[in-house]
């Protein structure tokens, strides 16, 4: 049964918030699990992927001039990664919310009253006037949800594409600075700051996914 209410999130986080009422006093709660298979878990797979390999690259460079800068960027990797993650949680308890409302119900109910209210006697329009208004209510929240989902789901792709781009931009780089001497410090400062960009701007958004689940 689909749940005709207005607080389909509130539902789709209470089994999160039991888990972590029931966990270890000084243990803080983590995130509402991401689900198998969906679009975000495939994403976080790819950006661990990258962090992984990027890591790998980082440690094979030992004894190179290109050390530094390059380590010097893991941890924003990282932290990317991590910011990341929550947000595909935020996706999954988006994508759970909206499973418990049915818009094409919502619709059709909401046509239904209408078409009643036409010609209802004066005693009950304004009955069926608070039940069109609360069906419209429903409506709105999952067009609401539906722009979240899709909004945090193009982030996290553009933010994996990011994290997979650098990468292979690190690898050329470090084959470059190997065998022609190009300046390749400048072109892992540009980097480094796309990557900060990113790194801010996937923050801001999670920032935002936190208050609206507060």
């Amino acid at each position: 049964m689909r749940l005709p209410v207005a607080a389909a999130l509130v539902v789709a986080l209470a089994g999160w918030l039991i888990a972590a009422l029931l966990s270890s006093p000084g243990e803080p709660p983590g995130p509402p699990p991401v689900t198998g298979g969906s679009p975000e878990e495939r994403a976080v797979a790819r950006a661990e992927r990258a962090a992984a390999t990027f890591a790998e690259l980082s440690e094979s460079m030992r004894g190179r001039l290109l050390v530094g800068p390059v380590a010097s960027m893991r941890p924003q990797i990282d932290d990317t990664v991590t910011t990341l993650r929550r947000l595909a949680a935020h996706t999954s308890v988006t994508t759970a919310a909206l499973g418990r409302l049915d818009p094409g119900f919502l619709r059709q109910e909401r046509l239904r009253l209408t078409h009643a209210r036409e010609s209802a006697r004066p005693e009950i329009a304004a009955e069926l006037d608070r039940a069109i208004s609360a069906l419209t209510a429903q409506e709105e929240v999952h067009a609401r949800l539906s722009a979240t989902r899709e909004r945090l789901l193009v982030r996290l792709e553009s933010t994996v594409i990011v994290l997979e781009g650098l990468v292979a931009r690190v690898v050329e780089l470090s084959a470059l600075d190997a065998t022609s001497g190009i300046d390749t410090p400048t072109a892992l400062d540009r980097l480094t700051a796309d990557l900060e960009l990113t790194r801010r701007s996937l923050h801001e958004l999670d920032e935002e996914n936190g208050d609206d689940l507060a």
